[in-house]
C-alpha cells in the first residue's frame, strides 16, 4: 500500500534544545506502525512535531501533500486525530461533551451513528454519558480521549503512550480494542508506547528511537521474535 505518512530528515527542538536529529520513517494506509523508546528518546516530539506543535527542519508529507510548519487546526482539519499524552480529557466536561469536540470539524449527519460506534467500542462511556470526565477512572479517561479522536474520523490516528499509568488488564482491554479498530475503522495508526511486548504485538512495523535518532527499523513480528534485539534495546 501506499505511504499515507512520510517523514524525511526530521529534526525537532524546544528553544535551543534539539530532540530530534533528523528521522525518517513511513506510516502505510492501514498499517499500524510504532515507535519505541525510553523516556526522553523524542517519540512524544515525533507526534507532536506531526501536529505542527513543535519547531521542525525536514519534510513530513501527508496523503502526498507537505504539512510542516501547517498550524495545529489544520493538521487537524486534514483528518489527523491525535490521543496525547496526559489523554487531554477535559475534566470539567461531561463524557458527552468531550465526545462532541471530537466532532466539532465535522458537518455531516453521520454523527449521532459515530457516537454509537464508539459506545460499542467502550461501553463504560454510554453508562458515564452525562458523568464529569474529571470523575472517570484513568482507563475511562484513556477510552474516552480515544472515542474523542475517533469521532473526527481520522484517516491517521496518531496515540501517545495508550498504556501509561493503567492497570495490566485495562491495557490488554485497550489494545483489543484498538487491534478492532485498526480493522473496521481503515484508520492508520502511529503508536508511541513503552510497552514494548504490547506495542509490537499490535504494529506491522516498528522503529526504535534512542537520544533522538532510529537506531533499529523493521518488519515488527521480526524485532519481537529477535530475543537479542529484544534483550538488548528493548528490556524484556
Amino acid at each position: 500500500m501506499p505511504a499515507l505518512l512520510e517523514v524525511v530528515d526530521l529534526k525537532a527542538a524546544y528553544g535551543q534544545t534539539n530532540v530530534l536529529h533528523g528521522i525518517s520513517f513511513v506510516v502505510d494506509e492501514g498499517e499500524v506502525t510504532t515507535l519505541l523508546g525510553a523516556n526522553g528518546a523524542g517519540k512524544t516530539t515525533t507526534l507532536r512535531a506531526i501536529c505542527g506543535m513543535v519547531r521542525t527542519e525536514g519534510e513530513i508529507r501527508y496523503a502526498g501533500e507537505r504539512i510542516e510548519g501547517k498550524a495545529t487546526e489544520d493538521v487537524v482539519r486534514r483528518k489527523i486525530g491525535h490521543v496525547p499524552d496526559g489523554r487531554g480529557t477535559f475534566m470539567e466536561l461531561t463524557v458527552e461533551e468531550n465526545m462532541k469536540l471530537g466532532a466539532y470539524t465535522r458537518s455531516d449527519r453521520g454523527v449521532r451513528e459515530d457516537f454509537e460506534r464508539m459506545f460499542d467500542y467502550f461501553p463504560r462511556l454510554k453508562e458515564r454519558y452525562k458523568q464529569q470526565a474529571g470523575t472517570l477512572s484513568g482507563g475511562e479517561q484513556q477510552m474516552l480521549a480515544i472515542a474523542r479522536a475517533l469521532l473526527l474520523r481520522p484517516k491517521l490516528l496518531l496515540l501517545d503512550e495508550p498504556s501509561f499509568g493503567l492497570a495490566p488488564l485495562i491495557v490488554r482491554d485497550i489494545f483489543e480494542i484498538l487491534g478492532r479498530i485498526r480493522q473496521e475503522e481503515q484508520v492508520s495508526v502511529l503508536v508511541v508506547e513503552q510497552n514494548a511486548n504490547l506495542a509490537l504485538a499490535l504494529a506491522t512495523r516498528a522503529y526504535l528511537l534512542e537520544t533522538g535518532r532510529i537506531v533499529i527499523s523493521g518488519n515488527a513480528a521480526d524485532i519481537r521474535n529477535d530475543e537479542t534485539l529484544r534483550r538488548s534495546y528493548l528490556g524484556y
